[in-house]
């Protein structure tokens, strides 16, 4: 959940939302915020008992506090394999632990913190780009009301950064200014060079926004759009 509308979301109804996480192969917990331990906003908590978590290189080596890795898991709620998959089985669970496919950073506390899905990262010029983190910053933007960060084909960098972008009722912003919102807050390489609007975005059944099935526009056309008349804005 993006902290942004936790935060909002916990002003209006005057409570405390504790995240969690977990898979499908992991008996749906893995870890969780503890109401008798205080909570971190943007954490998803410290493993649940008896539940081992950690976050791994792409060799399976251990990482220190503060860099970002796969989180791998182990313990009494971890799936034995998939059905009548041994070869997915074995990627998923190599050397006795569930490879999870998500990214994440332990700080000194040891909670984690998701960063983005394996498959969802952006390779801009050699440089790793997380979507979750453009998505963070463009929540913030008062005129956002969703948000979804892609990378597409670049000829120059191999893949370029993108966002399509949901206003909230009644707002109004240029491609432009939500540009120079995001570009004041990350690093060069991260913001995004393409930017448009869409009335809404593709959901599946969880109401997780499907990345893989948000349309693409002509990304050197400009189309037009009930917020404002340029909705397909590039920039190198």
């Amino acid at each position: 959940m993006p902290v942004e509308v936790m935060r909002a979301f916990e002003r209006a109804f005057g409570c405390v939302i504790l995240e969690g996480y977990g898979l499908t192969e992991s008996t749906a917990v893995a870890s969780f915020n503890h109401v008798d331990r205080g909570h971190k906003p943007g954490s998803i908590g410290t493993p649940i008992r008896d539940v081992d978590m950690k976050v791994v290189d792409g060799h399976d080596n251990d990482l220190p506090p503060g860099e970002v890795g796969e989180i791998v898991m182990r313990g009494h709620n971890v799936m034995k394999g998939y059905h009548n998959r041994p070869e997915a089985t074995a990627e998923a669970m190599k050397g006795g632990w569930l490879h999870t496919g998500d990214l994440a950073r332990v700080d000194e506390d040891g909670y984690f913190f998701i960063v983005d899905r394996k498959k969802d990262m952006i390779i801009r010029g050699g440089y790793n780009v997380y979507p979750r983190e453009i998505e963070e910053v463009l929540y913030e933007h008062p005129a956002v009301l969703e948000a979804a960060v892609i990378g597409v084909p670049d000829t120059v960098f191999g893949e370029e950064v993108a966002a399509s972008i949901v206003l909230r009722s009644g707002a109004n912003a240029s491609t432009d200014e939500i540009r120079e919102f995001v570009k004041d807050r990350v690093a060069a390489y991260k913001y995004p060079r393409h930017i448009w609007f869409a009335d809404a975005l593709p959901k599946g059944s969880t109401g997780k926004v499907l990345k893989r099935e948000s349309p693409v526009p002509d990304l050197g056309q400009a189309a037009s759009h009930p917020h404002q008349e340029e909705t397909v804005s590039t920039e190198r």
